[in-house]
């Protein structure tokens, strides 16, 4: 599914009224239909509706729904914003349809002064005051509209995007002056900021809806946003050969673990190992032999020098991909081991825990990180990586640009997990769930990262595939245990069905 910036979304709207062709007020209501079935899904029988319509297409559409209800009964009163006297001709044509086919409805037109009207606990409010072409904050009479509205009770139905929210940067907007809808329906496909953590509380149950705009057929010159979903990651997936054997699917190197953070070593290691390498050597302190080769047999240790840390390098040349970082610690011999080893591989790697954090604490080693690397911080640590953002879209933003200027992948963690690449586009993960937010977590991807580079999946794909592998072996570990009852072993275990899933895809 495509991700389109407000641009994007009037130039695929040009384009199929164009191309089907369709005239602009009958595509209108052809998204008030699905609009209005989408509605009608979620109302209670005998529902009454409070419709707040701007002067915009955005009202245009909220005036067509409130035609439909009305024709099938239900109680509506609409306000149209009319302050400047200016209606869009779709929105114009759709005031006339209601006014005269529908006289029974109670309808006002605001061009001055407002009196706030009533809104009960069961009533259900349109939000249809500003679309996706929204670019400053509301202020004035709209600002006190949306505050009041927030107030109440009412169930909020935001028709495309709920108003006062932007459609991409919301950096500098007045959070108090959107709306917070309990129900979103946008249209086509989704919008940048609903991808932001930030933005989630104005959103509620969010739905797609098709309205039959010819999305496939339009080349935008720049695309850098994209949804990762299941088809898309079906086809990613290698055949396994029947003939293979364990020098096929590769040979990885995880550097991990310290004194006290075996456990880290260890999570890597079997989520490494659930998703298909052939072999893995962990390098590691001695103090971690009983404790892994008790808890990871399958693997070949490796031991550093030292009894407590890791302080030395291992050559690589015997090996397919390396992951560096879960548990190593900060101290100053492992720092040096750190980039000595990072900056004299040529194989493909992943970073992430502690050596993000041994970058942070020396930033002019960020320019030492080879080409391709894989960095996965999640926001905090970006944050001590790269400075402070203003907002989620800030830190998109910086990551994006970071992910270029290095010709690096920066795998930004969270509920829905970014996957920045060299070339500058931004691929959203659509698998995860709350429950994966727990200690091990970011450990377990790590392994999956590295059996995936072993196996010999270009960069982009280990990334891309890895990351929607990992949500989704959490979406199944949360099915059977609850989101608050699983754990990043439950996770691990799952990998394996999440997998299987993708091969009957």
């Amino acid at each position: 599914m495509k991700i389109l910036t407000a641009a994007q979304m009037a130039k695929l709207d040009a384009y199929t009224i164009e191309h089907e062709p369709i005239k602009s007020i009958d595509l209108m209501e052809r998204a008030a239909r699905a609009l209005y079935a989408g509605i009608r899904k979620i109302c209670v029988p005998g529902a009454s509706f409070k419709v707040f319509a701007g002067p915009g297409n955005n009202g245009g559409d909220a005036l067509a729904v409130a035609r439909m209800l009305a024709k099938e009964g239900y109680a509506i009163e609409v306000f149209l914003f009319n302050t400047g006297g200016r209606l869009s001709p779709d929105c114009a044509t759709n005031k006339e349809r209601l006014t005269e086919t529908c006289p029974q409805t109670a309808f006002h037109e605001i061009t001055s002064q407002f009196e706030m009207p009533g809104l009960e606990k069961n009533d259900y409010v349109i939000d249809g005051l500003f679309g996706t072409g929204l670019n400053k904050a509301l202020n004035g009479g709209y600002a006190l509209l949306v505050k009041f509205i927030n107030r109440s009770e009412a169930k909020v139905i935001s028709i495309d995007i709920p108003s006062g929210l932007m459609c991409e940067d919301n950096t500098y907007n007045i959070r108090a002056h959107i709306i917070k809808a309990d129900y979103t329906f946008t249209m086509q496909c989704l919008k940048p900021s609903f991808l932001m953590a930030d933005n989630q509380e104005y959103l509620g149950h969010l739905t797609v809806l098709d309205i039959g705009l010819k999305e496939n057929e339009v080349k935008f010159e720049q695309q850098p946003y994209l949804l990762d979903e299941k088809e898309d990651m079906a086809t990613m997936l290698k055949p396994r050969p029947s003939f293979g054997h364990k020098g096929t699917f590769g040979h990885g190197l995880l550097v991990a673990g310290s004194y006290g953070m075996a456990g880290a070593a260890i999570l890597a290691s079997r989520a490494c190992m659930r998703s298909g390498i052939g072999k893995l050597t962990i390098h590691t302190p001695k103090i971690n032999n009983s404790i892994l080769q008790t808890a990871v047999p399958e693997a070949v240790l490796h031991h550093d020098d030292e009894n407590y840390f890791v302080a030395s390098t291992v050559k690589t040349d015997d090996y397919d991909a390396l992951a560096i970082g879960p548990g190593l610690g900060e101290k100053k011999n492992t720092a040096i081991a750190f980039i000595e080893q990072i900056s004299h591989t040529q194989k493909p790697m992943v970073i992430d825990a502690d050596g993000l954090n041994i970058l942070a604490g020396h930033k002019g080693w960020i320019q030492q990180i080879p080409k391709n690397a894989i960095l996965t911080p999640h926001p905090k640590e970006f944050v001590r990586l790269f400075g402070e953002s203003l907002s989620d879209f800030d830190m998109l933003g910086q990551a994006r640009a970071q992910a270029v200027h290095q010709q690096i992948y920066i795998i930004l963690k969270g509920h829905r997990t970014a996957i920045c690449t060299p070339r500058g586009q931004i691929y959203f993960n659509t698998t995860g769930n709350s429950g994966m937010a727990t200690a091990g977590s970011g450990d377990a991807l790590t392994g999956v990262l590295l059996s995936l580079l072993a196996q010999g999946y270009d960069v982009e794909a280990a990334c891309r595939l890895g990351t929607y592998l990992h949500g989704l072996a959490g979406d199944l570990a949360a099915e059977k245990l609850t989101e608050e009852g699983m754990t990043v072993n439950d996770l691990i275990e799952n990998l394996p069905y999440a997998i299987k899933q993708l091969k009957k895809q």
